[in-house]
């Protein structure tokens, strides 16, 4: 199988950043976007002023608004906002070919992993998650970044890998497509906890034992949904984590940030033009969670204070309070 091709489905910033891997490796390269002006501006000047702003674009780089377009791509890149991919997916003809989902979360309304809503929307196609730690604005620039790709077909994943790699993007081959999912939707929800910490100012020690608890419950999760341990423990699970408790580049953490800070959540979402996916992903984490007996209090943490029924004080105070247990629990 060879891939020439490649469209990106989503013109924000990861999106765009993608779409420079891709027209930096030699692809064909069609980018979709909902918003004209991206188009316009990609097209015309060669750059995305309004969600990558600063960085120049390969000139090969063209964009569409017109979905029907990418029937004749041989791959596509889904980089839209994770809520969002079923109706775009379902609206896209011809996607019956590989899909490469790079969208990080849960369906908030079925509880559902991508790549099941990707199948749901389009059953024929092969579906692949490309996952890991990876700022958009580093990878647009060529910095060197390191990331998972995961699908049960090898043969298909060999083929998107050989058409993506390249000295400053490194790609790791896994079939545990669950795993890389699952690390990249809750770490989502662990970087608005780490956020909070830094706006409340309790320090780099809180910082520390927040991530590495927090890693303790994605690992709870993914096993009990067929994740394995070594994946959650690579660049998708632990990795990505890492850099987005870490760094204000994390809408996630950002978010976080201010809620700590005393805004509220909806006030600062409001604002907001990218989607700090973690506000989504919180409650119906926190929901799968409950139903399936899976302790994770950090992430209801999280929920309680993306829906505005708890403050930082008593989120803060309960963790404080659990009772001493050994850590490996």
């Amino acid at each position: 199988m060879t891939i020439d091709r490649l469209a990106v489905i989503g013109g924000g910033a990861w999106g765009t950043a993608l779409a420079q891997v891709a027209a930096a490796g030699g692809r064909d390269t069609l980018l979709w976007a909902r918003e004209n002006e991206v188009v316009e501006a990609v097209n015309a000047a060669h750059e995305n002023s309004l969600f990558l702003p600063g960085q120049s674009l390969d000139p090969a780089i063209r964009a569409t608004a017109d979905l029907a377009d990418l029937a004749d791509c041989d791959a596509w890149l889904v980089v839209t906002p994770a809520q969002h991919m079923r109706s775009v997916l379902e609206s896209a003809p011809a996607c019956g070919k590989p899909l490469i989902l790079c969208s990080k979360g849960i369906e908030e309304r079925t509880g559902l992993l991508l790549h099941h809503v990707a199948r749901e929307a389009c059953p024929d196609a092969q579906l692949l998650v490309l996952s890991g730690p990876t700022f958009a604005h580093e990878v647009a620039a060529g910095m060197p970044t390191a990331v998972t790709l995961a699908a049960e077909d090898a043969a298909v994943a060999e083929a998107v890998r050989d058409s993506l790699v390249q000295p400053p993007f490194i790609i790791y081959q896994s079939d545990d497509v669950a795993g890389a999912e699952i690390g990249g939707a809750v770490k989502n929800v662990l970087a608005i906890a780490c956020g909070v910490v830094e706006g409340r100012g309790l320090g780099q020690n809180a910082r520390a034992a927040l991530i590495a608890r927090g890693f303790a419950e994605m690992t709870r999760f993914g096993l009990a949904n067929g994740a394995r341990r070594e994946t959650l423990a690579g660049l998708s699970g632990l990795g990505d984590l890492v850099l987005t408790c870490s760094s204000t580049s994390s809408r996630n953490f950002s978010l976080g940030k201010g809620i700590g800070e005393g805004r509220a959540a909806a006030e600062l979402m409001a604002d907001r033009r990218t989607v700090a996916e973690g506000a989504f992903t919180a409650p119906v984490l926190a929901r799968l969670a409950h139903e399936k007996g899976i302790d994770m209090p950090i992430v209801a943490a999280v929920a309680g204070l993306i829906s505005g029924e708890s403050s930082v004080g008593q989120v803060l105070e309960d963790l404080l309070a659990r009772p001493p247990r050994p850590e490996s629990h």
